[in-house]
């Protein structure tokens, strides 16, 4: 049976802290806070989280449990995976070489998730699969203990997605020892073996692609009449670069004629007139561009939750008053711009117009502190 694993109380942290900083603590903390139908708990959960409120965390196979303010018994199950289930797990692990190597240098790979799931194996919950429950006499789904117990479970499983795997069954010990012991590569055939004893060996998995990290060297072209030769470098540079995205990715998303006349001259220093398009580019691509151009009404339920993170980025502090429009709200000298993608943009007056002004964060409250 796999082992507990037991991890020191969260001490009080910095105002500001932010939750979930992986990819994959994301989706954990999303399919707690989509399941909530009460912001205020949600928000009394992360200050609890952010104040040091829990005692101490045990993670065992479908239990996540601490003691909150000394005497609630708090618990959040999760379903664990059928044998069938973790036997198809490891053979999506082991159909690659570099899947246990991350796992082994704690990343969650999105692939590995991906074709996990393909394979009818969810490691990661959705909406309705943390289950919790608490001694305290809140009736709230979550009460403010449990979320803060989901909300400092993120911050273990950003260090160890191991600790996620063991949630849903089984420890990195189980899952090294139950691939050692899995079948071992087919042996190469030789030339001369039986056409039947080949085809029994099976087909090994390919390796992984090469890295695309060559440097592009411009073609050496000619000056011809009519025919802008810097033009012609910048445009083939340009070309190479998407084409070793495409390589990397499987795919680009489509630009517009206006989003790839952004993108060149961001990529390649090129001044064409397009100075805070640019610098929108830089910081978050096509996303950072739309934001900056365009003003859309995203969902209440975006909304509320940004606010339930501003406030609860200032506990004990009265939060700056926010003057809200659409996707667009504006703090003192600063102006948050809330994403298609799902995350905040930071702008600055300049020159009688809002420029961007760095990097996009998914909790606003980041980007006040």
């Amino acid at each position: 049976m796999t082992a507990a694993r037991g991890f020191a109380a969260f001490p009080p942290q910095r105002a500001g802290a932010r939750f979930a900083t992986s990819w994959w603590g994301h989706a954990w903390v999303k399919a707690m806070e989509d399941t909530s139908l009460d912001h205020t708990l949600l928000r009394k959960g992360r200050a609890y989280a952010k104040t040091g409120q829990l005692g101490p965390i045990t993670v065992s196979p479908g239990r996540l449990a601490a003691v909150a303010e000394s005497e609630y018994d708090t618990v959040v199950r999760v379903e664990q995976l059928t044998d069938d289930a973790w036997e198809r797990f490891l053979d999506q692990v082991a159909a690659k070489a570099g899947h246990i190597a991350a796992l082994l240098d704690r990343d969650m790979p999105h692939d590995l998730v991906t074709a996990a799931e393909d394979a009818a194996v969810p490691l990661l919950p959705a909406v309705g699969d943390l289950e919790p429950e608490c001694s305290c006499p809140d009736w709230g789904h979550p009460c403010k203990h449990a979320a803060a117990l989901c909300y400092q479970a993120s911050w273990l499983l950003d260090a160890d997605p191991f600790v996620l795997l063991l949630l849903r069954g089984r420890g990195e010990g189980d899952l090294i020892e139950a691939l050692q012991r899995r079948d071992a590569p087919a042996v190469p055939v030789s030339p001369g073996v039986p056409a039947l004893v080949a085809f029994a060996a099976g087909v090994p998995p390919l390796p992984d692609p090469p890295p695309f990290e060559a440097a592009f060297t411009p073609p050496a072209l000619e000056p011809a009449r009519g025919v802008d030769v810097a033009a012609l470098a910048v445009l083939a540079a340009s070309a190479a670069g998407r084409a070793r995205e495409i390589l990397r990715r499987g795919r680009l998303p489509a630009l517009t004629e206006h989003q790839d006349r952004v993108r060149l001259a961001a990529d390649h220093d090129l001044d064409l007139g397009l100075d805070s398009a640019v610098a929108a580019w830089r910081y978050g691509g096509a996303d950072g561009l739309d934001v900056l151009e365009t003003a859309w009404t995203p969902p209440r339920r975006d909304l509320a939750r940004a606010q339930a993170l501003l406030e609860a980025g200032w506990e004990g502090e009265e939060p700056p008053p926010v003057e809200t429009w659409r996707n667009r709200w504006t703090i003192g000298p600063l102006q948050l711009r809330y994403g298609r993608d799902g995350r905040w943009y930071p702008f600055t007056r300049r020159d009688e117009q809002w420029w961007p002004c760095g990097a996009p964060e998914r909790d606003p409250s980041a980007l006040i502190t």
